[in-house]
């Protein structure tokens, strides 16, 4: 350990909580089998490096000091509740009996337990729903208000789903484990879906000051290469592909002041080229394996964007050719959105106004903001103002992310009066 500042403690502490604390409760997962005794555990983890390291210095490895402080607490919690409850007693000496009190006690298990503990909320004795609320709660700390957006439902229904979750996995007493090799298939749909929720969260916050959570960005990539080491599917390279070619574009989506640069007026330059050709690759080899997917497809057309010089040398007609499997593959009205702009970006405002409206009539999208905002667009294309600025103040209320409403604001103020 090494002696450290205040400033350098409260900068230090902040990065490791942001980095290390949804690893440290993935752990305490799998070490104490059960959410809630593990959630406390971080807390009390946290709050007891708080205390102890600006005297004793940061550990040289936080996570597994965090995880073994977590891990003592939890214990000594079940000790003290032992009064009320004596069966408490009995568990808490499991636990101590179970995990060798050594430095390395957990090294060979740290690096996966987050996939881990992606395949026990995916179980399939779990809802789909309830599958993905709770890994998007509990492995990557996402609150219920935004799973709910990443749902469109409400918060409520999502805290129901989680906690029905958490008592299903304990009364069944669904092991925190990596299916057998056979069982693998069966759960993959799954587990690929949480991750892809879970990066689209990183790629574009659902809400806040930035346009991206690039940690949770780059915590999905992570797990999708744990899983493409376990599990070489056509599938988890499809995803894996799309996700490196979306985040190559990261350092190019915003300027200095955080506001948002659309794809047409983006720095090139700025991507990460080599990111993109790594995903190409990828994609070749999801491709020639038969059993691709939604995923692949989705990647195909990244690397479409991904690979055209400059925006005006987009192929659209591939794009739109390779949306057209996605719709059969997958048929979607968010998809059916993506199509017609890039319709609309080959055809014309006009073609593309047209596709949007006959969405907007299925009502399937009516609080979705980015199809107001594609309706503004082309309105305003169009000339036809007013029904602009209605579009436009439309998907103003129901975007939450502070770049976007400047964004949208700023077409608003633009417009012609």
């Amino acid at each position: 350990m090494h002696p450290i500042t205040t400033v350098e403690f409260q900068k230090v502490i902040s990065d490791i909580y942001s980095r290390e604390s949804r690893r440290v409760l993935a752990t305490l997962i799998r070490l104490l089998r059960d959410f809630d005794l593990a959630e406390e555990a971080l807390h009390d983890a946290f709050a007891a490096a708080l205390i102890q390291w600006p005297n004793d210095g940061i550990p040289q490895n936080p996570r597994a000091w965090l995880v073994s402080t977590g891990r003592f607490k939890a214990i000594d919690h079940l000790r003290r509740n032992a009064r009320f409850n004596a069966s408490l007693t009995h568990i808490a000496q499991e636990l101590e009996d179970a995990i060798s009190d050594s430095d390395n006690w957990a090294d060979e298990y740290l690096e996966d337990d987050q996939l881990r503990l992606i395949f026990t909320c995916s179980h399939p004795s779990l809802s789909p729903e309830a599958q993905l609320a709770l890994t998007l709660r509990e492995v990557c700390g996402l609150t219920t208000e935004e799973i709910a957006r990443a749902f469109l439902t409400t918060p409520s229904t999502i805290a129901q789903r989680i906690v029905r979750a958490k008592n299903k996995i304990r009364d069944a007493a669904i092991p925190y484990e990596i299916p057998a090799s056979h069982e693998l298939s069966a759960r993959l749909d799954s587990v690929l879906q949480v991750i892809y929720l879970v990066f689209n969260e990183g790629y574009s916050a659902s809400s806040g000051e930035t346009i991206t959570r690039q940690s949770l960005a780059k915590e999905a990539i992570r797990l999708a290469r744990l899983l493409e080491e376990l599990l070489p599917h056509a599938e988890v390279l499809g995803l894996l592909a799309f996700m490196l070619v979306q985040d190559s574009r990261a350092a190019a989506r915003a300027d200095e002041n955080g506001d948002l640069i659309t794809l047409e007026y983006q720095n090139r330059a700025l991507w990460n080229h080599q990111q993109i050709a790594e995903a190409s690759e990828i994609i070749q080899r999801a491709l020639s394996m038969g059993g691709f997917g939604a995923y692949s497809i989705q990647a195909a057309i990244a690397a479409v964007h991904g690979e055209a010089t400059t925006y005006e040398e987009t192929d659209w007609a591939e794009i739109i050719g390779l949306y057209d499997i996605l719709l059969r593959l997958n048929p979607s009205p968010i998809i059916e959105l993506n199509r017609a702009v890039a319709f609309a970006m080959r055809d014309g405002a006009e073609a593309g106004l047209i596709l949007v409206n006959a969405i907007a009539k299925q009502g399937d999208l009516e609080d979705y903001y980015l199809m107001h905002a594609a309706l503004a667009d082309f309105y305003r294309q169009l000339g036809q103002f007013t029904k602009a600025k209605i579009a436009y103040e439309q998907a103003l209320r129901l975007t939450k992310q502070e770049p976007e409403k400047r964004f949208l604001q700023a077409r608003i103020n633009d417009l012609p009066r």
